[in-house]
């Protein structure tokens, strides 16, 4: 089984990705999944947690996700011991940042990717939830790229999805090609 959990503010869609990631992998990818949500305050800006879990077999527990993965980090000013705490052995840490020199933790990949710049360029808004999952596959290889397009374009309006998807690809590309 894949754990993921995702770090981000109120707003910045990390239980959206959460969810199209596992739409991805279970209606796309013929595999089970559970994403949900985890909130304090519910506000916007509020430090909110999202997580994912695909498995090839059926997903019987229904708790938050302990020891993950794979940890995405939408927001950089979330990194500190809620980010490193609970990793299995190896975990891959993704980092939204333009300072990559800044994240390491020994025992665990770190790679980071300027999803805000990204998101700008495609979107014209921050909202770098899309450009995070982009990354994540990217490393990941447990979800395809088509499977995520699929999702978004299931799950969002025609003309944000068409820029959604631009902006995945783009990301994807970028952490294949370092």
């Amino acid at each position: 089984m894949i754990e993921v959990r995702w770090h981000g503010r109120g707003g910045q869609g990390s239980f959206t990705i959460a969810r199209l990631l596992g739409m991805a992998a279970s209606v796309y990818g013929g595999q089970y999944a559970q994403a949900f949500p985890s909130f304090g305050p519910e506000r916007r800006g509020a430090p909110v947690l999202g997580f994912t879990r695909i498995s090839d077999t059926k997903i019987t527990d229904r708790s938050e996700v302990d020891a993950c993965d794979y940890v995405v980090v939408l927001d950089e000013t979330l990194w500190g011991p809620q980010v490193v705490t609970g990793l299995k052995p190896n975990t891959k840490i993704i980092v939204n940042t333009e300072t990559p020199d800044k994240y390491k933790l020994d025992g665990h990949d770190v790679v980071t990717i300027d999803a805000t710049s990204l998101a700008l360029e495609h979107l014209g808004r921050p909202i770098t939830n899309t450009a995070m999952m982009g990354a994540l596959i990217a490393i990941g290889d447990f979800v395809s790229l088509e499977d995520c397009k699929q999702a978004i374009e299931a799950s969002m309006k025609p003309s944000i999805a068409a820029k959604n998807c631009i902006l995945i690809e783009k990301a994807f590309a970028m952490i294949r090609e370092a």
